[in-house]
C-alpha cells in the first residue's frame, strides 16, 4: 500500500471492547481533516463518541457503512493526500473491504491490565502507551478506570496513561478503610510508589478530583500537573439525592433513570452501562464501601469536602473542566476557581460526553 495512505481504524475504547459501529460520518469524501478533528461517532459496548483523526490528510474513502459492526482495529477510512492516485486509493479500498468481509483483521492492541498491593489492599490499573511523561486518571465515586475510555486512547499517543481503581471501586479491594480523603489520596500516592512511577501528571474526575488535590498538597514533589474534572470540594452545591439514591437502589429499573442525572443526555445511558453498574453494586463490600465514603462527600445534605485549602498548598500547573450541564456537582461550584474551561451540552461525566474538551486540557496541560 502506498505509504502516504494512512489507515483510520475501529479504536478499542475500553477492556471489553472487541467492536464497534459508525452510527454516522461526520466528515465526509473529499473534506480536508487535520489531526484532532471528528471523523465518525462510534457506538461502543457502553455509550457512543466521537472518533478523532490521529493524521491529517484528505478523507479520500469511507470503508465501513453506517451501522456496520466492525472487529478492533478494521479499516473504516482512509486519509490521504490529494496527490496519490486515486488507483491506489482504489487499491488500498479493495483490499481493507475483503478484510472486513472475512474477519481477518489485526486487533488494535489495548490496555494493559495489572494489580499492586498498598497498605494491604490490592489496586487495579489499567495503562496504555510507552512514553516518558505519565498521567495517571483517577474516577468519581461509584466509576472505575473504564470510565476513562474515549481519553486514555488518545492520550497514549504522547503519554504512557494508566486509569486506576480507587480502593472501592472496579477490581480494587472493596476496603475503603475510613474512607477519607486522605485514604484515598494515600492509595493513590502508594499506587505511584508501587509502579515506580516517580513524578506524573494527575486527573481526577469528582470524588477523583479531590483525591489527586489531596495526593499534590501531601506529596508535591509526585505531581508534574493536576487536571480536575467536576471536582468535588468546591462550591457549596451538591446532588445529595442522586448520590444517596446511588448507594441504595438495587434494582435496573431503578437504576437507569437515575443515572440519568450523570449525563446532559439521558439517552446515554444504555443498557449495557446500566448492567455494568448493577453488577458491581451487588459485589460483595461495596454497599458498606459505598455508604462509607458518602460521609466523606456528604455533610447532611451539604458537600462534605473543602478542597480549597488543598489548592492552595499545590505549585503547580492546574486545569480545570466542567459540563455546563452538571447535575451532581453543578458547574456554579466553579466560580469558586479560576481559569475553568465550561464545556456546554455536557453533564457530571464530561469526560464521556465530551471527552475531547478533557484530552485537550490534558495535552495543553502536559505540554508545559
Amino acid at each position: 500500500m502506498n505509504e502516504a495512505i494512512k489507515k483510520v481504524v475501529m479504536p478499542k475504547w475500553g477492556l471489553s471492547m472487541t467492536s464497534g459501529k459508525v452510527i454516522e460520518w461526520i466528515a465526509t469524501e473529499g473534506d480536508e481533516i487535520a489531526d484532532g478533528d471528528d471523523l465518525a461517532e462510534i457506538d461502543t459496548d457502553k455509550i457512543a463518541g466521537a472518533l478523532e483523526s490521529a493524521d491529517d490528510g484528505v478523507l479520500r474513502r469511507i470503508i465501513a457503512l453506517v451501522g456496520e459492526d466492525v472487529p478492533v482495529g478494521g479499516t473504516i477510512a482512509l486519509l490521504a493526500p490529494a496527490y496519490v492516485p486515486e488507483t491506489d486509493i482504489d487499491e488500498a479500498a479493495r483490499h481493507a473491504r475483503e478484510e472486513l468481509d472475512s474477519g481477518a483483521v489485526e486487533e488494535v492492541p489495548g490496555p494493559q491490565t495489572g494489580t499492586v498491593e498498598v497498605a494491604g489492599r490490592t489496586l487495579a490499573y489499567a495503562v496504555l502507551g510507552d512514553a516518558e511523561e505519565v498521567v495517571v486518571l483517577v474516577h468519581g465515586y461509584g466509576g472505575d478506570k473504564n470510565s476513562w475510555l474515549f481519553v486514555q486512547e488518545p492520550l497514549s499517543q504522547s503519554c504512557t496513561v494508566y486509569a486506576l481503581d480507587l480502593p472501592g471501586h472496579g477490581e480494587s479491594a472493596k476496603d475503603v478503610g475510613d474512607g477519607s480523603l486522605d485514604t484515598l489520596a494515600g492509595a493513590m500516592l502508594g499506587f505511584l510508589a508501587a509502579e515506580g512511577i516517580e513524578r506524573a501528571h494527575l486527573v481526577g474526575h469528582s470524588l477523583g478530583g479531590a483525591v489527586v488535590l489531596a495526593a499534590a498538597a501531601r506529596e508535591p514533589h509526585r505531581v508534574a500537573s493536576l487536571t480536575l474534572v467536576a471536582p468535588a470540594g468546591f462550591g457549596d452545591q451538591i446532588n445529595s439525592g442522586y448520590l444517596r439514591g446511588f448507594a441504595e437502589v438495587t434494582s435496573r429499573r431503578e437504576l437507569k433513570p437515575h443515572l440519568g442525572a450523570l449525563f446532559a443526555d439521558p439517552a446515554q445511558v444504555t443498557r449495557k452501562l446500566t448492567d455494568d453498574l448493577l453488577k458491581y453494586k451487588r459485589l460483595d463490600g461495596v454497599d458498606k464501601a459505598l455508604n462509607t465514603l458518602l460521609d466523606t462527600l456528604l455533610d447532611g445534605d451539604a458537600p462534605g469536602i473543602d478542597a480549597a485549602p488543598l489548592l492552595s498548598r499545590v505549585d503547580v500547573p492546574v486545569a480545570v473542566v466542567w459540563g455546563r450541564a452538571d447535575a451532581v456537582l453543578p458547574a456554579a461550584n466553579g466560580s469558586a476557581l479560576t481559569g475553568v474551561s465550561y464545556v456546554e451540552e455536557a453533564g457530571h461525566m464530561v469526560h464521556m460526553e465530551k471527552p475531547q474538551a478533557v484530552v485537550a486540557a490534558v495535552e495543553a496541560i502536559t505540554a508545559k
